[in-house]
């Protein structure tokens, strides 16, 4: 039994690197009570803003046997995403995991190839896969399965290629030989907290969705920015990368991600707000097809320039413009 456990691990790791995946390891299904209890005492206090959907499926979150009836283990996967670029001077910046092309897309071709082999090898077991696509808690898995601690960011960082990874898992009722969680490194860090313009990381290791920059040029709906949080948005059109770009894990570890999807759109380097104000939904279906930047939509991404040529503009901006 044991030397079957073992030769099937070992199987499901090697064929997720073949599979393109940096990062993988695996984690015995049990619920994740202490992650949902902080989960539930987050929304509580507010923090998920208009983000209703994290509210519902707590139980599901909880626990892998609600997703996947007779769920033993949970295989976390990492694909880093990392390239080598920077915006160029006053642009409106997209953050970096938005340069390319769309990633549940691309990890999701991935993931379904993966799957299928499993299947194939494993006829008898069953298996479903989620990258930031159901009710699982990504960033917890990936900790129990030893790919990397959260950091005080809430991002997920690992030793060898730092946070700039997308996380997947895949559910099944297979048995393996888990791997040991993560350890937290971040000690006395505080680089994250200090950078955040609109501070938003409240705490360590909690983040007020409200002021966080990512989920008010993303996942936020209202017709505007609120006035006071407009002058830190520090030219961020979509997303923000401010916490990761200063992590010393990611300023010493950080290494190129070798897929070619993920490369930057050259164009999404040097946009200017006035590209914004004057495409039409058409041109914007367009320019951000199978782009993550179609999660704001037309009309938040209008609002988001509006927001950025109403901040104060240093003399060099203005003449930019």
């Amino acid at each position: 039994m044991g030397s079957d456990r073992e030769s099937d691990t070992r199987f499901v790791k090697r064929l997720a690197t073949e599979k393109g995946f940096e990062l993988v390891g695996v984690a015995e299904a049990n619920p994740l009570d202490d992650e949902v209890e902080h989960l539930r005492e987050w929304l509580s206090r507010g923090y998920q803003a208009s983000m209703r959907w994290m509210e519902s499926n707590v139980d599901k979150r909880a626990d892998p046997g609600r997703v996947l009836d007779g769920a033993r283990s949970v295989i976390s996967l990492g694909k880093n995403y990392y390239t080598p670029f920077q915006h160029e001077a006053f642009s409106a910046k997209i953050s970096r995991y938005a340069w390319g092309d769309d990633y549940h897309l691309v990890l999701g071709k991935i993931l379904k190839e993966y799957v299928a082999e499993l299947s194939s090898k494993f006829p008898a077991n069953k298996f479903i896969w989620y990258s930031d696509t159901g009710p699982v808690m990504d960033k917890a898995w990936a900790r129990r399965a030893g790919s990397g601690w959260i950091g005080k960011h809430t991002n997920v960082i690992n030793r060898e290629i730092g946070s700039w990874i997308f996380l997947a898992e895949v559910i099944t009722d297979l048995d393996f030989v888990y791997d040991l969680p993560e350890t937290d490194h971040c000690g006395s860090c505080r680089a994250c907290i200090d950078a955040c313009p609109t501070d938003a990381i409240v705490e360590p290791y909690v983040v007020d969705a409200n002021r966080c920059i990512s989920f008010l040029t993303i996942e936020n709906r209202d017709e505007t920015i609120p006035a006071g949080l407009i002058p830190k948005l520090d030219n961020w059109l979509f997303g923000c990368d401010i916490c990761q770009d200063v992590c010393p894990w990611n300023r010493k570890f950080a290494t190129t991600s070798d897929e070619q999807s993920f490369l930057p759109r050259e164009e999404n380097l040097n946009l200017k707000p006035r590209d914004i104000h004057l495409m039409n939904r058409d041109e914007f279906a367009e320019r951000f097809r199978r782009s993550p930047v179609r999660r704001a939509k037309y009309e938040g991404l209008q609002r988001n320039a509006a927001a950025l040529s109403a901040a104060p503009q240093s003399k060099e901006q203005k003449s930019d413009e």
